[in-house]
């Protein structure tokens, strides 16, 4: 009868680990208070209060019951095994070994949770993508990653918002502003901050030839209530003007899109997908906003590099991540040596590799300059 005491108590380690990093105490304390303030008759009369409200009890009873699941998971496995041992039924070693190997996965998944250890990690994302140097295959690989980060939204389950989309003088798009509303989103998305290659041969190269283009993404948290930003009107240039999509395939075509530019930081926020000139100008407002947060938290924190990337032009030698079609099929990562062949799996939305592979780098790194 195979001997399982050591995988139950490695099991066990990581309950104890997961127990830490999820502060589960912190977290039982809380529950009773979010829940008795959930359940006030008036708690709606403050809609934004009433999401943060909800939004961390939904995060907090999720954090709870999956580390209970596991708990209860490990009491099973032990008692089957013991049950096992006492009666030497070895028919039941099959069980017991695939029940072990299902929590493991379990736990490397809740681990990746340990590695959201940034001030804003929990909050949507505001993204916005560019295009650079290539010419027209720069803008249509601008529209291959709006594509690709929609999708991988889709794929988690997170929701996303198109707010603006400017088509490419030639082909694509030379630039799109997205938001994607989840726990984590701007955690796991910050990994993809940064100027991404193409490498592939060119659709509008009459000879065929290979071609190299490039395109940016930039990411920043978006935080409902931004309480050190203050906003003055006179420092604001707000334009109106019709929008339009691609053909109306990315956006509704209206009349009251808007465009603020910020005088003192040169900081254009545009936003063209509500139904309405006042509607449009509250969510532009509400990026601006976090766009300045950001910026102040650069500033105080001095740490860029962290929190947004470098800033480099959206060309040869600054890019993060390689996507190569011709001669051969490989996207890699520069920083973190994660690399994969399936390209077409990356483009279609299939990232959490390369996030996870930042996370972690992300995490050794820091680690190291302690």
């Amino acid at each position: 009868m195979r001997d399982f005491s050591d995988d139950l108590k490695d099991l066990r380690t990581s309950l104890g680990e997961a127990h830490q990093y999820l502060r589960l105490d912190d977290l039982r304390a809380r529950r009773p208070q979010l829940e008795t303030e959930a359940s006030r008759p008036d708690l709606w009369d403050d809609a934004d209060r009433a999401r943060a409200v909800t939004g961390e009890l939904a995060s907090l009873v999720d954090d709870v019951e999956v580390y209970e699941s596991l708990e209860s998971g490990i009491e099973d496995a032990e008692t089957l095994a013991e049950m096992a041992r006492e009666e030497g039924d070895e028919s039941l070693e099959p069980e017991i070994a695939e029940t072990i190997a299902d929590l493991r996965r379990r736990f490397s998944t809740l681990e990746l949770r340990s590695l959201f250890t940034g001030e804003h990690d929990d909050a949507d994302a505001i993204c916005e993508i560019q295009s650079g140097e290539g010419g027209a295959d720069a803008q249509d690989w601008a529209n291959m990653l709006l594509r690709m980060y929609l999708r991988w939204a889709e794929r988690r389950g997170l929701d996303t918002e198109l707010d603006e989309v400017s088509e490419g003088s030639e082909a694509g798009i030379s630039s799109a502003t997205f938001l994607v509303k989840g726990r984590h989103a701007y955690g796991l998305l910050r990994s993809e901050h940064g100027v991404h290659r193409l490498v592939r041969m060119s659709p509008f190269n009459a000879q065929g030839k290979r071609q190299t283009a490039f395109a940016a993404l930039k990411v920043t948290p978006f935080l409902d209530e931004v309480p050190d930003v203050v906003i003055d009107d006179k420092d604001l240039r707000i334009d109106v003007y019709r929008s339009s999509g691609a053909g109306g395939q990315h956006v509704n075509v209206t009349d009251s899109a808007v465009r603020i530019t910020h005088l003192p930081t040169g900081i254009v926020v545009t936003c063209q997908n509500e139904r309405s000139q006042h509607q449009n100008k509250d969510r532009a407002m509400q990026i601006l906003a976090a766009k300045l947060a950001e910026v102040e938290r650069q500033k105080r924190e001095d740490e860029l590099a962290a929190i947004r990337g470098e800033q480099r032009s959206v060309g040869f030698g600054s890019q993060i991540r390689s996507y190569v079609m011709q001669p051969y099929q490989m996207v890699k990562d520069l920083r973190t040596e994660v690399e994969t062949s399936q390209v077409d799996a990356v483009l279609d939305g299939d990232l959490d590799q390369f996030m996870e592979g930042y996370l972690r780098w992300r995490r050794a790194t820091a680690d190291a300059n302690t």
